[in-house]
This record gives C-alpha cells, structure tokens and sequence, in this order.
C-alpha cells in the first residue's frame, strides 16, 4: 500500500506520495538553475557567483543593473507565464478528461490573440500611432480570453456541459478566431501586422518590473482555490455519474475550473503573448513524473512550464545574437512533433 503524505488546512485536503514530492523537488531545483543560467548569459556574461551576489545587492554596480532591471523581470515574467498556461492546460486536460486539450487548442489563447490584435488595428491612426496607451493592450487580451471562455461553455450548454461538447465547441471557435486575426492583420497597417505577429508568437521582450507585478498577484491569487479544487478535480476523473454521487455539483465546477483556466491562460498571453504547446507539454512531462493526481500534477506542470518558457526565451536571446527570436518560436518547434507523437500514440 502506498504510503501518503497528507497535508490538512481545515476543509481541504491533497495527496502528495514520495514519488511525486521527489519529482517536484527535483523540478523546483531545475526551475532555478534555469533562472539563474537565463540572468547570468546574455549579450554580458555574469558569472554564477555574481548572480548571487548582485542579487543580494553585495556585487558590482553594473552586475545589479543589467540584473535587477533588465534580466530578472524578464526571468520572472516568462517563468510565471509558462507556469500560468501549464496549470491552465492540466486543468483544461482534466475538466474534458482529454490528453489532448489545452488552451490554445479551445480557443482561450486564440481569443486574447484575437482582442490584442483588433487593439493594435482599430486605435492606430493613418500615421501608425496607437491612439491609446499600449498599456492598455494587456487589458485587451485577458477580456477576448474571458469573453471566448464564455462563448464556449454557453454554445456547450444543453442540460448541462459535457467535455466532448465542450471540446468540439473550443475548436470550433480557434477555427474561426484564426480566421478574425488574419482578417484584422490583413486590413490592419504593415507596420502593426509585424508587431502583432511578433507578439501572437509570444515574446517576453522588453519586460520590466510593472509587467511583473501585473502578473503576479493572479498566478499568486489563484493558487489557493486550485488547491481547494484538487481533491474535486480528481473525482470528476472518474465520471460525471460518481461525481455527482459524491455530492459534487458537476456544471458549477466545470464552469468554475472554466474560469480559473481563462484567468491563467488569459493573464499569461496578455503580458507573454501567445506561447504555443505550453499548456499541452507541461501536464504531459508532469503526468510522466508525478501520476495523475493532480495534487502532484499541478505544481509539477507549473514548474516544468516555467522552465520551458524561460529556456525557450534564453535560446531566442542568445542563439541567434544579435537577432532576437521570439520565445514562441521554440516552444512550438518542440510543442509540434509532440502533439504529432501524441496525436499516433492515444490514436
């Protein structure tokens, strides 16, 4: 019989067993040897030791400067957007009990992808000047992912949402959502249509400390009702029928982890822009580390999510310097012949 840690806080309760809590230490460990490489290599290496110590505010002045403001917010960004559209993927997997879902397969990333592009095309003037603040281009996105979210549960709705229902709707709407994005690009300016394409790839370029604090207090906010829905989660693996029997009201916590999925997909591809695979590799590894319970799973595919973001975006800055490729870039050039080998093994 396996042996279980079990960790209380007066009315929740996940499992956790010494295989999987291995696996995640061993991911944590990973996440920040990833972090650390990313801040020290760039166009001026920096030592490891020097890392250490600029970010203790002990090393040289230059060191803390290149770290401080331009690295480590950039590090910190992508590291929590990969870890956003993994959980939101795990998620997503779990609610339709499909290997294959993920947000950008249903349509969410499509429809923050969507509202940032119809921003960039109706408020620039004949001058190519935006005439609002591209602050505001954030706001834009995580409201298309929302609005897509609840387009796909309404049109699933028929006494209830069923996962196949649910799925068949998502991919629907990415159908058609590719086909608005190309529209608006087309009669868009050239110039917005470049940067559109760059950011639909999904580049963590030019991030500073105000896009940290943008994202953070929702990757933070949320993981505490995540942690409140595990134990429910992993029995509507089993069915709605058992779910149900276990008292569980199954339409509003489908509707529910719906809405937490958008949130952490939406505020990923407003400040990351549209990372492609993340959701759909991150819970894959994971589940291939920790089992399916998703008690293990989530922190697992938020780590491995992370660092694959992070790495993908250190490649971009250095593999092709002084050219920088968008971070996108990579995680679809892994994210692609995965989803073909997953497409031949589940049949």
């Amino acid at each position: 019989m396996r042996k279980y840690w079990i960790i209380q806080r007066k009315s929740f309760s996940f499992l956790v067993d010494k295989k999987s809590a291995f696996g995640i230490v061993v991911l944590s460990l990973a996440a920040l040897l990833a972090m650390l490489v990313s801040i020290g290599v760039g166009d001026m290496y920096i030592a490891p030791w020097d890392v250490f110590n600029a970010l203790l505010g002990t090393g040289l002045d230059i060191n803390q400067l290149i770290i401080t403001e331009f690295r480590l917010p950039r590090v910190l960004v992508a590291f929590i957007a990969g870890a956003s559209l993994a959980l939101s993927g795990a998620i997503l997997q779990g609610i339709i009990r499909n290997p294959l879902a993920s947000p950008d397969m249903i349509g969410i990333t499509g429809g923050a992808g969507f509202a940032a592009v119809a921003f960039l095309t109706m408020f620039s003037d004949d001058s190519n000047n935006l005439l609002l603040s591209i602050n505001y281009l954030p706001l834009f996105a995580f409201a298309g992912a929302t609005i897509v979210a609840f387009l796909i549960y309404g049109l699933a709705w028929k006494d209830g949402v069923t996962p196949i229902r649910l799925i068949l709707i998502g991919i629907g709407l990415m159908a058609l959502l590719q086909a608005l994005t190309t529209l608006m690009m087309l009669i868009g300016p050239i110039y917005r249509a470049s940067q559109a394409t760059i950011w639909l790839t999904g580049t963590v370029y030019g991030t500073s400390w105000k896009e940290v604090k943008a994202i953070l207090p929702w990757f933070l906010g949320l993981m505490p009702i995540l942690v409140l829905l595990v134990r429910r989660l992993n029995i509507q693996g089993f069915g709605d029928d058992l779910t149900t029997g276990a008292g569980i009201s199954v339409h509003r916590e489908r509707f529910m982890l719906l809405m937490i999925c958008t949130a952490l997909a939406g505020s990923a591809v407003a400040f990351a822009g549209a990372m492609g695979f993340v959701g759909l590799i991150g819970p894959h590894i994971a589940r291939r580390i920790t089992g399916s319970s998703f008690g293990g799973l989530f922190p697992a595919s938020a780590l491995i999510g992370g660092i694959m973001v992070v790495l993908a975006d250190l490649a971009g800055r250095t593999l092709f310097s002084p050219l920088e490729v968008p971070a996108g870039v990579f995680t679809a050039a892994i994210g692609a012949p995965y989803f073909i080998y997953l497409l031949f093994k589940n049949q």
